[in-house]
């Protein structure tokens, strides 16, 4: 769309990684991101689901999006503040 700026999407893979890691690679990554760029996260874990949801809540992100297919999970959070 015209007059729009790209956000920036950063993809973590964390499929493979039992909980907490998937979170707490989450919330490394964040921490090198610009506020409002985006972070897009791959896991298999299920309890990954619930873990994210938290994860947002209290660290004031958003969670835009929460997928799940084929065994996978995924889930795009914008970088609040």
């Amino acid at each position: 769309m015209p007059g729009m700026t790209p956000t920036t999407e950063t993809v973590l893979d964390a499929r493979g990684l039992q909980c907490p890691l998937p979170v707490l690679r989450a919330r490394k990554a964040m921490q090198t991101l610009t506020s409002g760029a985006l972070l897009r996260v791959l896991a298999t874990d299920p309890g990954t689901v619930k873990d994210f949801r938290a994860f947002c809540q209290a660290a004031g992100h958003e969670l835009l999006q929460s997928e799940t297919g084929a065994g996978e999970f995924r889930f795009l959070i914008r970088k609040r503040g």
